[in-house]
């Protein structure tokens, strides 16, 4: 059986190309790395101990670090152990990473619910509640405890309680995607847990047929850069600017008295 320690991230949804939508939980995979191999011969029974997030200095125990140093790697936060067929697949020390499942196929998720603390019978179990009005005195409680023999709460009567923080199972969900660049795995539908919970996820014990979604993918397509257009200058021809003097505008105005005085002498 195969698996891989991850936190959960949060939801969101993911649309197939004939128009479905998919609800999905997005789990970060971080390196996970194999911290003790168990064999027949030595423990019993065949099993891989996986681990993950390091592990403050100063909160490693002496146990601890030399179980950490026997792999060769540095004390880890997080361990699970998950049983496999064939141990010797496995090398002591490798890393495990979101590529250890691919898209379609069918996994249980484990994860730790939610903690609602001390909760009555109505929100922990889902009992009914009694009248409101007309002089009831039956509201919220719990109602009867049982027979009048043997004059006791018989053992697995439903009461009031600390509800949550227990460890939950989802079985038979897809992956519908797997990044190993980013590294995360979506999964469908919800998983156990709160936001930056620890989660489990393992092979199916109830495999079913793998039918991989057809997901839309956005990719940005990258635009080939046009090359810049050079722009012509045209230089204009200089413009001669014909300066006025005072002696010029002096001399047009004597020519045009002059020319005055010869046709009114012609005239006479």
């Amino acid at each position: 059986m195969k698996g891989i320690l991850g936190r959960k991230l949060g939801m969101t949804e993911k649309f197939t190309k004939d128009g479905k939508v998919i609800p999905v939980t997005v789990v970060s995979v971080e390196p996970n790395v194999i911290t003790q191999i168990k064999t027949v011969e030595t423990d019993g029974y065949n099993a891989i101990q996986i681990s993950t997030v390091d592990k403050k200095e100063k909160h490693v125990t002496k146990p601890e670090a030399g179980h950490a140093k026997k792999a060769g790697v540095a004390p880890k936060r997080f361990c699970k152990e998950l049983r496999v067929d064939n141990p010797q697949d496995y090398t002591l020390g490798s890393t495990l990473d979101a590529s250890t499942f691919t898209v379609g196929e069918r996994v249980d998720v484990t994860g730790t619910s939610k903690g609602k603390g001390f909760q009555g019978p109505i929100k922990r179990h889902g009992f009914s509640r009694g009248p409101e009005t007309h002089g009831s005195d039956y509201h919220r409680k719990p109602g009867s405890m049982g027979t009048m023999r043997p004059m006791r709460v018989l053992k697995g009567k439903k009461l009031a309680g600390h509800m949550g923080a227990e460890t939950v199972t989802i079985q038979n969900l897809e992956i519908i995607e797997v990044n190993t660049t980013d590294n995360y795995i979506l999964v469908s539908g919800n998983v156990p847990g709160a936001k930056q919970g620890l989660v489990l996820i393992k092979e199916s014990v109830k495999p079913g047929k793998v039918n991989p979604k057809d997901i839309i993918s956005y990719v940005e397509e990258e635009v080939a850069e046009e090359a810049p257009v050079e722009e012509t200058v045209v230089e204009e021809a200089p413009v001669e600017e014909t300066e006025t003097t005072e002696e010029a505008v002096v001399e047009e105005v004597a020519e045009e008295a002059a020319e005055e005085k010869v046709e009114e002498t012609t005239e006479e």
